[in-house]
């Protein structure tokens, strides 16, 4: 989970009738550690010799990747918040630190209940039926086995998995990538959440599953929860989000309402 939750803001903010705040960015900054390369890297002795600079305080082959840089800003309660930027900007990595997968370098993340990052919450196995994967996450999302049967046909229905056969009957493995996606975010929009992370989950599938997944953000909106979408379909953004996240270098650019800031980025991307 993220550093500290916002209990004593959120209950403030409702006394006072004003928006409720679920995520707060405070100069964030992740900073990741990449062995370098070396000969021999993956023998005993030069395992064993990178034990010892550790142990040493030493980093000698090791460089700094500075993945997010000095980010700020603050998610309110039913808003959907859409992440853009060119790749490698920092979008999955922020949407990390947001649900405690990552530490921060620098500045703290807090949190007002608890973020699921769609695909992760939900980790389905491989070798398992599509059915036992639905129990399986909906296990992991913390749903009770009850809520899981209530919801199962739902589930299977929205993910669209058995439209052109049975397919919920057998192995994840034999699923093409796009139903594997389509049915993590089947299972993930299957329950109320307080802070929804989505990672291009809305680029596989035809629009009709689209159409469907938009719908279930909005509903989770009103809800009064908060989602945040990456995604490199502006259109997808426009439809979904009332407010728009732009990143580039780690960097936090533009922060604002949709259309104003998919302008600036489409005249300076030409994307």
């Amino acid at each position: 989970m993220a550093d500290q939750t916002t209990d004593d803001v959120t209950a403030t903010a409702a006394a006072d009738g004003a928006r409720i705040p679920t995520v707060i960015a405070d100069d964030v900054h992740i900073v990741y550690r990449v062995n370098g390369g070396g000969g021999g890297k993956g023998s005993a002795t030069a395992a064993l010799s990178r034990i010892l600079r550790r142990e040493k305080g030493e980093s000698r082959g090791v460089r700094k990747v500075h993945a997010v840089r000095g980010v700020s800003f603050t998610a309110y309660r039913g808003e959907a918040i859409g992440l853009i930027g060119t790749n490698g900007s920092g979008k999955s990595t922020l949407l990390r630190a947001i649900a405690g997968l990552l530490p921060t370098e620098k500045g703290k993340v807090y949190t007002d209940g608890q973020p699921s990052l769609l695909g992760v919450n939900a980790a389905l196995m491989g070798d398992l039926t599509g059915e036992r994967n639905v129990i399986l996450g909906g296990l992991a999302m913390g749903m009770s086995r009850e809520e899981i049967r209530e919801r199962y046909q739902d589930i299977v229905d929205f993910s669209g998995i058995n439209e052109k056969g049975d397919f919920i009957t057998l192995p994840m493995r034999t699923y093409s990538s796009g139903m594997g996606a389509r049915l993590r975010f089947a299972i993930a929009a299957a329950k109320n959440h307080d802070v929804l992370m989505i990672d291009e989950a809305l680029a596989t599938g035809d629009r009709k599953f689209q159409i469907r997944s938009e719908q279930r953000i909005r509903e989770l909106r009103k809800e009064a929860g908060t989602v945040f979408l990456v995604s490199h379909s502006n259109k997808s953004i426009r439809d979904t989000c009332d407010r728009v996240l732009w990143l580039e270098k780690g960097e936090l650019l533009m922060d604002g309402p949709t259309d104003e800031v998919l302008r600036a980025y489409e005249k300076e991307t030409g994307r």
